[in-house]
């Protein structure tokens, strides 16, 4: 019998280890990044190794796939980053009010779409860590139409929160692709 890997284990691969090691005490914003950061890391992680199989469904009729969700978060990052604290005039990427869920039903495995959704993605994420790294404290503030005025913490807890939430669903995605398990 060979010996299965635990669900509580970390996910296989080379930068696997590395996602988890950031401050426990201390500074507030140092901590928050670094969450951020390795649910980031988690994601990329989740899709590592995997070509066309991005854009796997889960199970009909959802259109849920890895792909998805790569474009779904790059989509919240740019929101919550250059529409809402930065104030930039940044239209979604991959939903429209007339498709609000594109960013999930446009998610097919075109080479091209897979690339241009992760473009996209590392793109917003470079703009979200720069605008952290500029800003002067957690303080800053933004106006939102959902939740009024937010400031970087708030946004930093409800990004992490969006990761944490979606990452359980590449959990079961990338368990469904080729049977890998781990957090």
């Amino acid at each position: 019998m060979s010996d299965p890997t635990r669900r509580a284990e970390l996910f296989g691969g080379a930068d696997s280890g590395r996602r988890f090691t950031g401050p426990t005490t201390g500074d507030e914003g140092r901590m928050l990044i670094d969450v951020l950061s390795a649910q980031r890391a988690t994601l990329r992680l989740k899709c590592s190794g995997l070509g066309r199989e991005l854009s796997l469904r889960s199970v009909e009729p959802s259109t849920l796939s890895l792909l998805g969700l790569v474009r779904h978060l790059a989509d919240v990052e740019r929101r919550w980053f250059r529409r809402v604290l930065a104030g930039q005039d940044a239209p979604t990427l991959f939903s429209s009010t007339t498709d609000p869920d594109e960013d999930f039903n446009g998610a097919t495995d075109d080479p091209g779409v897979v690339a241009a959704a992760w473009e996209a993605w590392r793109a917003e994420v470079a703009f979200a860590e720069q605008f952290v790294t500029e800003a002067p404290d957690l303080d800053v503030e933004g106006d939102d139409s959902w939740r009024g005025t937010v400031s970087l913490r708030w946004v930093l807890i409800h990004v992490i929160e969006e990761y944490a939430r979606h990452n359980g669903h590449a959990d079961l995605l990338r368990e469904r692709i080729d049977g890998a398990v781990g957090v």
